[in-house]
């Protein structure tokens, strides 16, 4: 009983915390730039960004569970979230406490069907790291299995107990939230929110099956057989279960340990190149990747002077594939177009790309797109991370401006797997560009694009051609249709009806001021509501004039409904 009211207790949290930041967010971006008060909502937008990311840092870490997944998701967002937020949920994963071991225990020995002492020669009670949704120990297999497997040193991967019902809870609170989103117009025009967290909730479930993660750890390390630049740990299959997970400790430098790597002899600098390499490889050409490629998933496992090959003494050592994605031939096809767009500096073609991955609806007007991308371009194209970061402030704010605006107009949706898509590549420029500040992501594309290009230029060449054919056919029937449309014109068949129109605009017009009036004062008395707790005369004031607005609203209508209509 206890259980079920602290799971309840846990989403009404989720969804105070959700209601009072959208109201808050409708007052200030919607309603006050409606009113004229634009500046004064951009004035308080950095501050109040900020309170929302630590307000929701805190409740992250207290609840624990998806929250830690959905704070992780917005930290690495650096390509659409302010740093505001960005910033303040930066390293909120290390800030997950441990299950202490008694629980970790009796979770394992429940899922192996034997005790600790017998599954394992030894296993560390100190955890050598901690998640939202698990926990990773030191083992060393018993004789028996040491002897079986050609493995001694191990990790353990075991689930936090209770961890499956909080992720129920969560993706409840988080389907009801997508839902009032949903009713939002600003959002529904623009993106499937319900669609979207359940491709969240999709890539959780499958998150804590350790039996799934062990099988796309396979399937991985299948597609890198051949290639020397990746290695994958061995999987102990005898000690894995649904909730444990028992593989080869593969323990090496962190990949953004950059004072390690350079003690090891490593250029930090080959290592960002090398990365982002080898995520191109997981998009472009295998079709299946590695969605969470952060720090803590990757190491960098020097070779030593006998295993060094082709010029390299090191290799990335991948682990954790529990958040794993495919890329359908189709998309895989739009992300191609997109690269060879990018090499080119070819802003009409990044929106052909942008159009054939999907995320564009086809009803899209995308002229001023393709605009502000060529203008994009020709200022910052070719630029690394440590050039852009010598660009006047002022210039970027003009052109965030003005692509906001764009965007903000135009209907978009998330293709099937696109969030883990979006996810892993800003993840990998996030970390080339901390290995190496002069990094330069055109380096990676251009060499892929040239080899994409040979790979499908049949298929372009088919393309143009086609796009040839239909444009010459719509030329060529354009001269009789402006024909026949003339002929209509000149013999009168073409017309519009208007009955009883001046009648019907004067009922909407005056329907539409009774409407005005009613937003006003819920506006003013929820905005009054919320500035109450931060300022309580400008709060009060706001509650005592939206009076004004809902006696227009109520009188107004009584006073039409006695007068006669015109």
């Amino acid at each position: 009983m206890t259980d079920v009211r602290n799971m309840r207790a846990r989403s009404r949290r989720i969804l105070r915390f959700a209601a009072r930041y959208l109201v808050q967010s409708w007052w200030y971006e919607v309603f006050l730039p409606r009113v004229g008060l634009a500046r004064l909502a951009a004035r308080s937008r950095p501050a109040r960004l900020q309170h929302i990311a630590k307000r929701f840092h805190v409740l992250a870490v207290d609840l624990g569970g998806l929250m830690i997944k959905v704070g992780q998701f917005m930290s690495s967002r650096l390509d659409v979230l302010p740093p505001e937020i960005t910033k303040e949920l930066e390293g909120l994963q290390d800030e997950v406490p441990p299950v202490p071991f008694p629980a970790i225990r009796a979770l394992a020995e429940a899922e192996l069907g034997v005790t600790l002492e017998r599954a394992f020669y030894f296993i560390d009670p100190n955890p050598l790291a901690a998640a939202s949704l698990g926990q990773v120990h030191r083992a060393r297999l018993s004789a028996t299995d040491a002897a079986d497997t050609g493995l001694l040193d191990v990790v353990v991967k075991i689930q936090r107990p209770g961890i499956g019902a909080i992720v129920d809870v969560d993706l409840s609170a988080l389907r009801r939230v997508a839902r009032w989103l949903s009713h939002v117009r600003l959002v529904s025009d623009r993106v499937d929110m319900p669609a979207l967290v359940e491709e969240f909730a999709f890539t959780s479930l499958e998150e804590i099956d350790y039996l799934h993660e062990a099988a796309s750890a396979e399937r991985f390390a299948q597609d890198f057989a051949d290639d020397e630049r990746v290695s994958v740990p061995e999987l102990v299959w005898e000690r894995t279960t649904r909730r444990v997970l028992t593989l080869q400790d593969v323990t090496a430098i962190k990949i953004n340990d950059v004072d390690a790597l350079r003690a090891a002899g490593i250029d930090p600098s080959d290592v960002a190149d090398a990365f982002a390499s080898v995520m191109f490889d997981q998009l472009f050409v295998n079709g299946y990747f590695h969605a969470d490629p952060h720090p803590g998933n990757i190491f960098v496992t020097p070779l030593g002077g006998d295993g060094a090959t082709g010029g390299r003494a090191w290799k990335f050592t991948f682990i954790d594939f529990g958040m794993m994605g495919d890329v359908p031939d189709a998309l895989r096809q739009g992300l191609v177009k997109l690269l060879i767009a990018a090499a080119a500096r070819d802003g009409k073609g990044m929106v052909d790309g942008i159009r054939a991955v999907g995320v564009l609806l086809p009803s899209a007007d995308t002229a001023e797109l393709e605009r502000a991308m060529t203008k994009l371009f020709a200022r910052f194209g070719g630029m690394g991370f440590a050039e852009l970061q010598d660009v006047d402030p002022r210039e970027f704010r003009a052109f965030a401006l003005e692509f906001g605006d764009v965007v903000r107009s135009l209907p978009f949706q998330l293709p099937e797997n696109f969030l883990l898509i979006v996810r892993a590549m800003s993840l990998t420029s996030g970390m080339c560009s901390s290995l190496d500040p002069a990094f330069n992501i055109w380096n990676s594309v251009e060499p892929y694009s040239a080899q994409l290009i040979r790979t499908e230029g049949g298929n372009v060449v088919q393309a143009v051609a086609k796009q040839a054919l239909s444009a010459a056919g719509v030329i060529a029937r354009l001269p009789q249709r402006l024909d026949n449309l003339t002929t209509r014109f000149e013999e009168g068949a073409v017309s519009v009806q208007t009955p009883r129109l001046e009648r019907r605009l004067v009922v909407l017009e005056r329907t539409g001021r009774q409407i005005i009036s009613a937003i006003l004062f819920a506006a003013l008395l929820i905005g009054g509501i919320l500035l109450r707790t931060d300022d309580a005369a400008i709060g009060t004031v706001l509650v005592v004039v939206s009076a004004l607005p809902l006696l227009h609203a109520l009188f107004a209508g009584m006073l039409a409904r006695r007068g006669p209509l015109p």
